[in-house]
């Protein structure tokens, strides 16, 4: 299949938390002999921040950020087979959803992909006059990248034809075990961007515990957090790029992750984060949020803290042997289990009419 994508970047992940999603299951599409071309604006400076040049795997098609330049890339994919607009491009998103429904035939198929269905369904039910909310139904299917029941649920209610999460995964080519980098030592790392739904989280799963551990060491990575009061065994990174990620993950005794509040609210939501540090070994921790024995173990495969308290308690429990025991059963369930192959042979078979269950996971 021909497959025209709309989203935020593939080649930056700089204010873009879903680029290795979209590269894990747009390089794993290509390989399963679909042909991608990846549209995208040139907006918020990600041209002067890529992780990557463009890849062989997909055509990338920069636009400028003007209204003139989105619709004439919309005219350019009339002739594919999948027409796919992803949440969160970052302008002109409303439209662009009109735009690529207006290509709608009987021969194509026309998908919006939500890579953050908590946002968007509280947007439009809180809303009624949304403009988004109108145009669900004339979707030929959803994709999610997470939320399982409740948001396929919310969807239909919504008058969706088809809704079908398709959760975040591992590119074991990309996130892998390296070497230790001095630059990212610490007890407990958290790599995330500054967001308003995740602030507080980051305070209550992050700072508190820096806080109450003093003789920690403690370390920060992410956009926007160069103002954030915080305390001194607290380092600060700033943007780290996605050719550091592995070393970012494989360095710290053990690294969290923090959801969103809206994420943790509906569950069934493992972060890209979550894949891309069990990919490298590491010993995950991570808030508490529904569904997550459904993609890896707790107390074997990744510990859970419901509380600052909580995260206190496993970093002063954790032993060198034990941090290494979970992070190596964590990359062992995601290597057998949640691959973006896997997710990508799901995703065809949706687009063929034949729609699979992903293996290890049950919405």
């Amino acid at each position: 299949m021909r497959i025209a994508f709309f989203g935020s970047s593939l080649v930056s992940s700089y204010w873009n938390g879903a680029a290795t999603y979209y590269r894990g299951m747009i390089r794993a599409l290509a390989a399963r002999g679909h042909r991608i071309t990846f549209f995208e604006p040139d907006a918020y400076e990600r041209q002067q921040h890529r992780d990557i040049d463009n890849p062989s795997w997909a055509e990338v098609v920069v636009y400028e950020a003007n209204e003139s330049a989105a619709l004439k890339a919309v005219s350019q994919a009339r002739s594919f087979d999948v027409i796919v607009k992803a949440s969160g491009v970052g302008i002109f998103d409303a439209l662009l959803e009109e735009s690529v429904l207006s290509l709608k035939t009987s021969t194509n198929l026309i998908v919006f992909w939500d890579v953050d269905a908590p946002a968007t369904l509280d947007r439009v039910n809180h809303d009624p006059r949304a403009p988004f909310r109108r145009l669900i139904p004339n979707f030929n299917v959803i994709f999610t990248y997470g939320g399982g029941d409740p948001v396929i649920r919310a969807y239909e209610r919504l008058g969706a034809a088809d809704c079908v999460p398709v959760y975040n995964a591992l590119d074991p080519e990309t996130h892998y075990p390296v070497e230790p980098d001095t630059r990212f030592e610490a007890d407990l790392g958290f790599l995330g961007n500054r967001l308003p739904d995740r602030e507080k989280r980051v305070e209550e799963f992050f700072l508190q515990p820096a806080a109450m551990l003093p003789e920690r060491r403690f370390l920060l990575g992410g956009a926007g957090w160069s103002d954030k009061p915080m305390t001194g065994n607290v380092a600060y990174f700033d943007h780290v790029y996605t050719r550091d990620h592995n070393a970012f993950n494989s360095t710290p005794r053990t690294v969290i992750n923090i959801s969103r509040e809206s994420m943790a609210r509906y569950g069934f939501s493992p972060a890209t984060r979550v894949f891309e540090a069990a990919g490298a070994a590491a010993c995950l921790i991570s808030d508490g949020w529904q569904g997550i024995d459904l993609f890896l173990e707790p107390g074997r495969e990744i510990l859970v803290a419901n509380s600052a308290r909580e995260v206190v308690e496993h970093l002063l429990a954790l032993t060198k042997d034990q941090a290494h025991s979970i992070g190596a059963a964590a990359r062992r369930r995601v290597l057998a289990h949640h691959t973006y192959s896997q997710r990508a042979l799901q995703v065809e078979q949706v687009l063929e009419g034949k729609a699979m269950p992903v293996a290890g996971v049950v919405s």
